[in-house]
């Protein structure tokens, strides 16, 4: 029994022992065994997230009695803003407020079945003239039994002696410049080039597929801060100059 009684205080030991934190010199800088919570921190506020520009503007002109000094609006990019503060003495960032885009879920370089195809163009994309030749081809195309349509790269017909056949003859060349919404909706949505499938499959398919390689992000970054610009323009100066837009 006594030997159990020392059997079960040295394991006892060996815990305690190994709940220590050991701090090392190695090569002039310290470090600790262990992950170190400090409690002297000062604690930061929890952010608040909204999906509207309009929201943040909102924020700024009743609530900036909250701001801790100098702050600055990030543009991460053309879905998201956010409202941070200037560096800290811990050298760190307070995010206030955070603003999430609520954009078109058309996925790109998908295949869409005929109907749908037609439901997603008028629901994710702004009109244009290039838009409603989509439309108009899309809804004119019906498939023939083993037949195939042309396709010369650069643009496709359907006619009736193709496999893809078309109620009316339609011709869509390539690429066609779309305006998808794919930033905040009180911006201007920036229109890119895209090119237009139409599938040889069992049933008429057809997807869109991106052709400028992301440039229209730097637009809808510029036009997010554009806005920006214009709705805090009529604040006090002494609020004004405290905050920095950056994008």
């Amino acid at each position: 029994m006594e030997n159990l009684r020392e059997a079960l205080q040295y394991i006892v030991g060996l815990s305690i022992e190994a709940e220590k934190t050991e701090v090392l010199e190695i090569n002039g800088r310290t470090y600790a065994d262990k992950s170190l919570t400090r409690y002297d921190k000062q604690p930061k506020a929890a952010k608040i997230q909204a999906a509207t520009l309009t929201s943040l503007v909102d924020y700024i002109h009743q609530c900036n009695k909250e701001f801790p000094g100098s702050m600055i609006i990030h543009i991460v990019g053309p879905t998201q803003v956010r409202l941070m503060s200037a560096l800290d003495k811990e050298r760190e960032r307070e995010v206030l407020f955070e603003v999430n885009a609520e954009t078109s879920e058309f996925h790109f370089d998908q295949w869409y079945e005929q109907e749908r195809m037609m439901i997603e163009l008028q629901a994710n994309f702004q009109k244009n003239d290039d838009l409603e030749l989509v439309l108009k081809a899309v809804g004119n195309i019906e498939k023939k039994n083993g037949q195939a349509y042309s396709d010369d790269g650069c643009s496709q017909v359907a006619t009736m002696t193709t496999g893809i056949a078309t109620k009316a003859d339609v011709i869509v060349p390539n690429p066609v410049e779309l305006i998808p919404y794919r930033t905040f909706q009180e911006v201007e949505q920036p229109a890119s080039k895209f090119v237009f499938r139409i599938g040889d499959k069992e049933v008429p398919s057809f997807k869109i597929v991106e052709a400028e390689g992301g440039i229209w992000k730097n637009e809808a970054i510029s036009n997010i801060k554009v806005f920006l610009a214009e709705h805090l323009s009529d604040m006090i100066r002494a609020i004004k100059n405290e905050i920095t837009i950056i994008g």
